[in-house]
């Protein structure tokens, strides 16, 4: 399934995988709104459907839109609530870089207009999407889990302290899935050596993460945020690294793998 804001793949197993930051575009008539420097969308999750492209084959649904989150952010409330209250927070139109520098022009950020008008065309679409498909693979096989796929530069002062852990789950606190499904993935990431990780840190899932996952209801939510020096360049352009993606992905394919395997009554 295609259109002008997303594209999305059914599978045929009781997995999600959702990847809401990796577009690029901003309309043509938006960018004179924007900065140079913004216009080149540096807090992209730069690549992440390259990255997680091996999970069509292992039969989950992915979804995967087209336009950057400067236009709006994808994993953010409609009503703009901050995600961490009492540190600093991008908005649901974000007005600054993850550096704290301004995205907009002098005078051109969105008013409420503009930004109710970017939450009926582009936001609202994709959950659409996203909740028509949880909904299909619920039906069809009695729970589903959504992952929440991100990435980031390991160091941004503005945001956090110090480096972040090359992968950050995020469960809302346990809150987002059920306790054997956290155990589960923690597990993996706890069987390994070669990344660092925690669970439920400073990223603890954003607005798709706290939302949809709704174990009581069937539908189990994880989100994970990793660290672009796991599998691409920190700099620009932002290229990918293929010698750095192919030393994660094992470890990304025995999560989703995990994920794929996990059922509801498990203890």
């Amino acid at each position: 399934m295609s259109d002008d804001f997303f594209t999305l793949h059914r599978g045929s197993r009781p997995l999600l995988v959702s990847v809401p930051h990796c577009g690029t575009a901003i309309p043509a008539d938006q960018r004179a709104r924007y900065t140079e420097r913004a216009l080149q969308v540096e807090d992209t999750d730069w690549h992440l459907d390259r990255l997680y492209d091996f999970v069509r084959e292992l039969g989950a649904s992915l979804i995967v839109p087209r336009h950057s989150r400067y236009l709006i952010d994808l994993n953010r409330p409609p009503e703009n609530a901050p995600m961490y209250p009492g540190v600093n927070n991008t908005e649901l139109c974000p007005t600054r870089h993850f550096t704290g520098d301004p995205i907009y022009r002098e005078g051109a950020a969105p008013d409420e207009a503009e930004i109710a008008r970017r939450v009926e065309r582009y936001w609202r679409p994709y959950h659409a999407a996203l909740a028509g498909e949880l909904q299909r693979l619920r039906d069809a096989h009695g729970h589903a889990v959504l992952f929440d796929a991100h990435s980031i530069k390991s160091e941004l002062p503005w945001l956090f302290e110090g480096q972040l852990p090359a992968l950050n789950l995020g469960t809302a606190a346990g809150a987002s899935c059920a306790p054997s499904l956290r155990e589960a993935l923690a597990a993996v990431l706890a069987g390994q050596e070669r990344f660092s990780h925690v669970v439920d840190g400073r990223f603890k899932g954003g607005h798709i993460t706290r939302f949809y996952g709704r174990p009581g209801a069937g539908v189990h939510a994880v989100q994970l945020e990793m660290c672009w020096r796991c599998y691409m360049d920190e700099s620009p352009p932002w290229a990918w690294n293929e010698a750095l993606a192919g030393g994660v992905r094992p470890l990304l394919q025995q999560l989703v793998q995990r994920m794929l395997a996990w059922r509801p009554d498990e203890r």
